[in-house]
């Protein structure tokens, strides 16, 4: 019986993207979160007595800043050597070789493979073979599959490779291969990276992508880690996945319909995030919020989006403490009785804007009327994920149905003053 790690996408040193922007976030273990994923996976290696790590690629993040990313990974990769482990890495297109500008002597229990071309590495004792190539650029547009060599007679063989097959969601489409292309090969494993949810393509033979082992932003949701496989020739290997990940993310949908007050959209809030804290306990979750739903409270909400939006992350804190973080809240109601709209001048900027909302083009065409005065907007609006972007119509349709709301509040607020 051979037992080995399969892991991928290190991303070492990768930052977990912008909760540093707000005060009071644990900016210390967000920078540190990939480090300590890793050292879990050293420990899960060391505690499960494995015969080698394999590292699908992306190690790293690109470039290193300085040396002490690649140091890092040296001084944990001597806790194997120590233990008589080897590990076998492949470089993806993060840390391919014409990005890298440094490297490190590695120990000789690693073993980096080629990217020139496909090659193989053997375990004599255990009588296993290991085949793979490294990226040697940071964009493989190539079947690297196809070039990999025959099987080993008599060995236990696995292909090590850095790709997305014929593509996965949110992923470029590198060395793209076919499920057919691989099975062809005749190995007993295919160890995959590059896409970072855990997914077993197929089980004869097994193909695997183990997924990323910390999330770094919302779109990687859920547990994130490795698989120990255990696998003898002639029987179908045992894979199991290990969270390895020390905070994670998700996607926190909250209901509004029927809600009365404000206290009572954070209550609903408040019993969601719970469940979901609970589920991950004792990692802590960063989650971003959308509110749903047919509300009376729409127009104040959409009037003073900034004030629902405070008044959640003050009762995360309030409520959770350092076991729960909010990334984003994004408020996507609206109006209870749309249909029935304010008589007089109201009325007539509510069909106004249900007309303009209903339209892309509309929508596209405000954009360009508006595009100088987006331009004249802070940074912080025009960069990054939270950018405004003019040209989505949903973000577009949103902007609209918060201005429809505030003028409406206001213009109220002035006819009962005068």
């Amino acid at each position: 019986m051979i037992k080995f790690i399969h892991s991928a996408d290190i991303h070492l040193d990768s930052p977990l993207h912008r909760l540093e922007v707000y005060d009071g976030a644990p900016v210390d273990r967000i920078r540190q979160a990939s480090r300590r994923a890793l050292e879990n996976l050293v420990d899960l290696a060391l505690g499960e007595v494995v015969d080698f790590v394999l590292i699908a690629g992306d190690l790293f993040d690109g470039t290193w800043k300085d040396y002490n990313t690649g140091l890092y990974f040296v001084s944990q990769a001597r806790r194997l050597t120590a233990a008589g482990i080897d590990i076998f890495i492949i470089s993806g297109n993060h840390d391919a070789a014409g990005q890298m500008t440094r490297s490190l002597p590695y120990p000789e229990n690693i073993h980096l493979f080629s990217h020139r071309k496909a090659e193989t590495r053997t375990l004599e004792s255990l009588k296993v073979a290991i085949h793979g190539q490294s990226f040697g650029t940071a964009a493989v547009t190539g079947n690297l599959a196809a070039g990999y060599p025959e099987p080993v007679p008599g060995y236990v063989n696995i292909g090590l490779l850095h790709t997305s097959l014929t593509g996965r969601e949110g992923h470029e489409t590198y060395a793209p291969c076919t499920l057919a292309d691989l099975e062809n090969r005749g190995y007993d494993y295919w160890a995959l990276g590059h896409v970072h949810q855990f997914e077993i393509v197929a089980e004869a033979p097994m193909v695997v992508f183990p997924g990323c082992i910390q999330g770094r932003h919302v779109k990687e949701p859920g547990a994130k880690g490795c698989v120990r496989v255990n696998l003898e020739a002639g029987s179908v290997p045992e894979v199991v996945h290990h969270p390895l990940d020390v905070i994670r993310w998700e996607r926190l949908i909250v209901d509004l319909t029927g809600a009365q007050t404000i206290d009572e959209s954070l209550d609903r809030f408040k019993d969601a995030f719970e469940k979901e804290i609970d589920k991950h306990d004792p990692i802590p979750v960063i989650a971003r919020v959308e509110f749903v739903g047919e509300t009376e409270l729409h127009a104040q909400i959409a009037s003073d989006p900034e004030h629902l939006k405070e008044s959640v992350r003050s009762a995360a804190i309030a409520a959770f403490g350092d076991r729960a973080w909010i990334e984003k809240i994004k408020v996507r109601t609206y109006p209870k009785g749309r249909a029935t709209p304010d008589p007089g001048p109201l009325r007539e900027l509510g069909l106004f804007v249900e007309t303009l909302t209903s339209s892309e083009s509309d929508l596209l065409a405000l954009s360009n009327e508006l595009s100088s005065l987006f331009q004249k907007l802070p940074l912080d609006y025009r960069r990054g994920e939270v950018r405004i972007r003019p040209d989505d119509p949903q973000q577009m349709r949103e902007i609209v149905d918060q201005a429809h709301a505030l003028l409406v509040r206001r213009l109220k607020k002035d006819a009962a003053s005068s």
